[in-house]
């Protein structure tokens, strides 16, 4: 396979953004900022210094974490290097 970032298989996407800032939307009204530190092959996802933003019918909702364990079968999208203006 050659070196083209476009030719990279998911996983290894994902597994370039380990020690680097991930935003992570969620299904439903959740998405998570923070630092991957691993992940499985089911996508379960452990992040550190963690952004929690939930919305709300009162507005943003935003928790901050020390460290979280994500059921892979919950994330939708992942987007690597930062996430929303907080």
């Amino acid at each position: 396979m050659s070196h083209n970032p476009s030719h990279l298989l998911p996983s290894e996407l994902i597994d370039r953004c380990i020690g680097s800032k991930i935003w992570v939307i969620m299904k439903g009204d959740k998405e998570l900022v923070g630092t991957l530190r691993g992940f499985d092959v089911y996508v379960n996802m452990v992040l550190e210094d963690v952004t929690e933003i939930e919305i709300t019918p009162e507005g943003r909702r935003i928790t901050k974490l020390d460290q979280i364990l994500l059921n892979g079968n919950n994330i939708a999208i992942l987007v690597p290097g930062g996430g929303p203006e907080v």
